[in-house]
């Protein structure tokens, strides 16, 4: 017998906008009942050709074949016809309709072809939930009330509405927690064996081995891998085939001699608490110290950093910052003692996305520029350029709109505003999340450098691997409790996850 034909194929997708070739002879293909790995850096085109598969962009160039038969995907809705379903990184969903509202919106079932049954929609829903494993999620209650992994779990009830056979899945693990991550690969696994086929897209490299089946690498707009087995190809080259340099985890050695104990703490938190998310907190960082908190979510990681910074009002204890002991819940005396924060969610609480880099880089900063009630635009622009360049930024365009910019980019942003700030203790929260495997090597090395020129850093991220790498010193946090403190080059992966998932308060 022949053997079936692929799913899909894409060939020589090509994908013109002005004065841009983002596409440049693009190939894909996809079996039925697979994860295909879509991987590329930001930039790499991966958007484009994801949006040209759900009939959101139209190709200028190339063949699409489905089920193997040539087709043109002239809208959404001609792609969600034939099967294919795509759920973005930013979620399309709408928060002030229900849950089984959102899964059937579009299509909804109805009486005499006007008359909502909304009855049976709920019913529905609730068979579509189940079978995605979550069948304690009700298709009444609004999607707005729901957590980030429910709404996503909603998306693929959606895709599956529609009688799905190919869903491409844009950074689906990116704003969850291991156990999240978890219960979303055994969902994916039981549409692939239902001959459902994923297109999977996440820069967590670690994902790729235990999900995919095969990968396709993209880089500037060309296609540089078609179908390589997830399991077989090395990491090391998959990372050259996406950067085009050999780069992998590559964290800046530690200083040969690091923050001596005998330096003065810039940093001073004592028996810091707050109820119900984290018990009493004792920490010490010192210029040039990057201190890692380890932790899975909701063991009270952000929730440390938001209180010393001021943004949540501690209900025991103090933070000192050079021998000053800060005012409880103002994240003006924080600041003005010369601490900053770069958030988890960047883009929703610290760059103003519509505005330019200048103003980004600036806001913090803006009484430096003050003359008699007007802004030195001149002087703004040229101070916010200078910290850009300092860190790198591209483009090197002050009036470039921050939306514009990569995610590595939009992070060297926020970390340029504290450098104009002239901040003495920074505080990262998940700093390399949404950036791309060469824009991590990137931060990496800016982050080291900023704590050799005598920065503090205090640093939170789920990836074990991150704060090993870049941390000297480690708190391991459960349950919002410290389990564990000790030098980063003491401690391995393994060993932090037993701690994280077993761990008891060190004596």
């Amino acid at each position: 017998m022949a053997p079936e034909p692929p799913l899909l194929t894409m060939s020589g997708i090509t994908k013109l906008f002005p004065g841009v070739r983002a596409l440049d002879g693009v190939d894909l293909e996809v079996q039925a009942g697979e994860v295909h790995c879509l991987l590329g850096q930001n930039g790499a085109g991966k958007s484009t050709l994801i949006k040209v598969l759900a009939g959101a962009h139209q190709p200028n160039d190339g063949e699409i074949t489905w089920r193997g038969e040539t087709v043109q995907l002239k809208s959404p809705i001609a792609a969600m016809r034939l099967g294919i379903a795509t759920i973005y990184q930013e979620l399309d969903l709408v928060e002030g309709l229900s849950v089984a509202e959102n899964v059937f919106l579009g299509h909804e079932p109805t009486s005499a072809g006007f008359i909502v049954r909304t009855g049976e929609g709920r019913l529905a829903a609730k068979a579509l939930l189940a079978r995605l494993g979550h069948p304690e999620i009700d298709p009444a209650r609004h999607v707005g009330d729901l957590s980030a992994a429910q709404q996503q779990i909603v998306s693929m009830a959606r895709a599956l509405s529609h009688d799905v056979r190919l869903i491409v899945m844009d950074e689906p693990s990116a704003a969850l927690d291991p156990d999240e991550v978890d219960n979303l690969f055994r969902i994916v696994d039981g549409l692939t064996a239902d001959g459902v086929a994923v297109v999977y897209i996440s820069h967590r490299l670690e994902e790729i081995r235990r999900i995919g089946d095969r990968v396709t690498v993209i880089k500037d707009g060309r296609t540089v891998a078609v179908g390589l087995p997830a399991a077989d190809t090395p990491t090391r080259d998959i990372v050259a085939m996406m950067t085009g340099r050999d780069v992998a985890y590559v964290f800046p050695p530690r200083p040969e001699e690091p923050a001596a104990d005998t330096a003065e703490p810039v940093l001073r938190v004592q028996g810091l608490s707050r109820k119900g998310e984290f018990a009493p907190v004792d920490l010490e960082l010192r210029p040039g110290e990057i201190v890692g908190l380890a932790g899975l979510v909701g063991s009270g990681r952000s929730e440390i950093l938001e209180t010393i910074y001021g943004a949540r009002k501690a209900s025991t204890g103090t933070v000192t910052v050079a021998g000053k002991q800060l005012r409880p819940g103002s994240v003006r005396a924080a600041v003005a003692a010369g601490i900053g924060l770069a958030p988890e969610e960047r883009k929703a609480q610290a760059l103003l996305m519509t505005e330019s880099v200048t103003r980004n880089v600036s806001v913090s900063s803006l009484s430096r520029f003050a003359r008699i009630g007007w802004i030195d635009r001149g002087g703004e622009r040229k101070a916010a350029q200078s910290a850009t360049r300092e860190l790198q930024m591209r483009p090197d365009n002050p009036d470039a709109a921050v939306r514009t910019l990569s995610g590595g980019n939009q992070q060297k942003a926020v970390l340029a505003r504290w450098l104009l700030r002239g901040c003495r203790v920074l505080l990262l929260d998940e700093p390399t999340r949404g950036v791309d495997v060469g824009a991590r090597a990137e931060l990496y090395a800016v982050i080291r450098r900023l704590a050799d020129e005598g920065l503090a850093v205090l640093l939170v991220s789920s990836e074990v691997p991150e704060v090993l790498g870049l941390a000297d010193r480690v708190l391991v946090l459960r349950e919002g409790q410290v389990v564990h403190t000790a030098p980063a080059q003491e401690l391995d992966e393994h060993r932090v996850l037993d701690l994280v998932m077993e761990g008891s308060p060190t004596p």
